[in-house]
């Protein structure tokens, strides 16, 4: 059986990332954990049509693994097809940003959301909202970058750091959340840089879907 973490872009080098960020917790998992990319997938998500679009492909795809499979995570900050899947699916299914919202309100009152693109945080309000948790949020705010924009490691850092700082100073953030799977690799050099918890959401994801194989087994 194995927690199939399912990346909905069609960019491998994404999928590559997420696996960097959820190895420590792979290797402490009692079930192997396996990043897919669905080649059908745009090569980024970043609107409201790209969330809707790859549902069908990524539902098609999660079935295929549905016999292997002890959970199942979806890899977009969007959380595009949760309820779609796990009604479809009779394992366990974690969406990163639902999960990385949760993780983040363990860690402290306030959480900032720090986006790839403005016309993100719209669809990040509807989802906060109908989670219940938007007297948490600090803020949300942008990088203004797109998800293929964040290759450049530079000048997506540089971004990450003054977003940051934005919501820890002038928003009163206690935790920050990087809102897109494409962020991962930034996470500790962040949380050092600005002395503030940061929780990747893939990360996040992969710990409860961890925790849901082991209490199934507890019960």
């Amino acid at each position: 059986m194995t927690i199939h973490i399912i990346n909905p872009n069609s960019l491998s080098h994404v999928t590559d990332g997420i696996a960097r960020a959820v190895a420590p917790i792979a290797a402490a998992s009692p079930v192997p954990i396996t990043c897919h990319t669905l080649a059908d997938g745009p090569p980024g998500i970043e609107t409201q049509a790209h969330v809707d679009g790859v549902v069908a492909p990524m539902l098609h795809f999660a079935r295929g693994l549905e016999t292997d499979a002890s959970a199942f995570v979806v890899a977009c900050f969007s959380d595009p097809g949760l309820a779609a899947l796990r009604e479809q699916s009779k394992v366990p299914v974690i969406g990163i940003a639902e999960a990385a919202v949760l993780t983040a309100m363990t860690m402290g009152q306030r959480f900032g959301i720090i986006s790839i693109l403005s016309k993100s945080i719209p669809r990040h309000m509807r989802y906060l909202g109908a989670m219940g948790v938007m007297d948490r949020l600090a803020a949300d705010l942008p990088l203004e970058l797109g998800v293929q924009d964040l290759a450049d490691e530079a000048r997506t850092f540089a971004r990450l750091q003054e977003v940051g700082r934005t919501l820890r100073d002038g928003h009163g953030a206690e935790v920050l959340i990087l809102g897109c799977a494409g962020m991962a690799a930034f996470r500790a050099r962040l949380e050092t840089d600005l002395g503030l918890r940061v929780v990747e959401p893939c990360q996040a994801a992969a710990a409860m879907a961890v925790g849901r194989v082991a209490l199934a087994r507890a019960q």
